[in-house]
C-alpha cells in the first residue's frame, strides 16, 4: 500500500514538472477589440467593436477581406461604430448580430455580395447571439433567455419561447447544429432541441453561480463559471464533475476528440489545458493581456483565442 501511494505520488509530481508555458506560435492583429470569431476553412472570420468583419487568410497570415457596417447615430447626434457582438458562417454566408441606435439589435447576412437586415427594423429585439441551424436557419438567444428560431427563406419567425427566468450566459450548438446548449446565470445548463424549441436537459449539479460560457463537443459539456468553477458534463455516461480554478473563468473549450478541455484562468489571463477523463492539468498557453472571450480547437494540436483587444493568438500543442 505504501509502495502504491509513493508511485502514485511520483506519477502526480511528474506530472506538474513535465507541464510547460506555451506562447503562441502567431498573432493577427484585428482592426478593433475582438467580440467573436469563427473559422471556416482557412479563412478567419473576426467581429470587433469597430462594425467590421476583418476577414484572415490563417495560411497567409494577413488580412484578405473584411464586411462593414454603417456607423450608427447616438441620442447625442454623433456617429459611432456598429458593434457586432456575434459571428457565424454556414455555406458562404456570414450571420451577424449588431448594436442599432436605440439600443436593441440587429440581424445581418452576408452572402459575399451584398449585406442584408433579417427580420423587421421595428423588431425589438436583446439578441445575444445568432447561430446558423443545420438547415439554414437562424437560432438565437437573447439576454431575457428567450430562443428564437427564424426561416430565412421565408422571412419570418417560427417561434419565440421563453426558457429559464435567469439572464442567458453562453450558447453553443452541437456539431449537427440541431441541439443547443444554453447557460444563465443561476448556474443552470439546458439543452435545447433546435427545431421544436423542447428542453430535453437541465443540468444544475456543477455550479451556484452566473455561467459565462459554454462549450460542447462528443457528448461532453464545458462551463465557464463565476464561481471560479469549471464544469464538466458527461451526456453519454450522465455523470459530472467540476474544476475549481483561482479566479473567475471567463471562457471554455473542448479539443475536437473530446478529451482535451481548456479554460481561461488567473488573473493575467492565461488559458490552462486539463485531461477531461483524468481531472488533471496539464500545459498552459501565456500571453494574453485581456479576458478571454473565445477559444477554439482547429484539431488536437492547434488553436484560436481571442479576447477584449485586438490581437488573435494562434497555438501550437505537442
Amino acid at each position: 500500500m505504501r509502495m502504491y501511494r509513493f508511485l502514485l505520488s511520483l506519477f502526480l509530481f511528474s506530472s506538474v514538472v513535465s507541464a510547460r508555458d506555451i506562447r503562441a506560435l502567431f498573432t493577427l492583429e484585428a482592426s478593433g477589440l475582438v467580440s467573436d470569431f469563427v473559422v471556416d476553412g482557412s479563412r478567419l472570420y473576426v467581429a470587433t467593436d469597430r462594425g467590421s468583419v476583418d476577414i484572415f487568410d490563417l495560411r497567409e497570415r494577413k488580412v484578405v477581406d473584411s464586411i462593414l457596417l454603417d456607423p450608427i447615430l447616438t441620442a447625442q447626434g454623433d456617429l459611432v461604430p456598429a458593434r457586432i457582438y456575434s459571428i457565424d458562417r454556414r455555406q458562404g454566408k456570414t450571420l451577424l448580430v449588431s448594436r442599432r441606435s436605440d439600443g436593441y439589435r440587429d440581424l445581418w447576412i452576408h452572402d459575399g455580395l451584398e449585406l442584408r437586415r433579417v427580420g423587421s427594423e421595428k423588431e425589438k429585439l436583446f439578441a445575444k447571439k445568432a447561430r446558423f441551424t443545420g438547415s439554414g436557419e437562424i437560432f438565437m438567444g437573447t439576454f431575457g433567455s428567450d430562443v428564437l428560431l427564424y426561416d430565412i427563406d421565408e422571412g419570418y419567425r417560427v417561434y419565440r419561447q421563453h426558457i429559464s427566468e435567469s439572464a442567458l450566459g453562453g450558447l453553443a450548438l452541437s456539431g449537427d447544429r440541431k441541439k443547443a446548449i444554453l447557460s444563465d446565470e443561476s448556474g443552470s445548463v439546458r439543452v435545447v432541441d433546435i427545431a421544436s424549441s423542447r428542453v430535453e436537459q437541465t443540468l444544475d449539479s456543477e455550479h451556484v453561480d452566473n455561467i459565462y460560457r459554454v462549450a460542447y463537443r462528443n457528448g461532453i459539456i464545458l462551463t465557464a463559471g463565476q464561481d471560479r468553477r469549471v464544469g464538466v458534463y458527461d451526456l453519454e455516461h450522465n455523470r459530472s464533475y467540476h474544476l475549481e480554478s483561482d479566479f473567475l473563468v471567463y471562457c471554455v473549450a473542448i479539443s475536437p476528440n473530446g478529451k482535451t478541455g481548456i479554460y481561461s484562468s488567473g488573473v493575467d489571463h492565461d488559458l490552462q489545458l486539463f485531461d477531461i477523463s483524468g481531472k488533471t492539468k496539464g500545459d498552459r498557453l501565456i500571453g494574453h493581456h485581456a479576458v478571454v472571450n473565445k477559444i477554439h480547437f482547429l484539431s488536437e494540436t492547434m488553436l484560436i483565442s481571442a479576447g477584449d483587444e485586438r490581437l488573435i493568438y494562434v497555438w501550437k500543442l505537442d
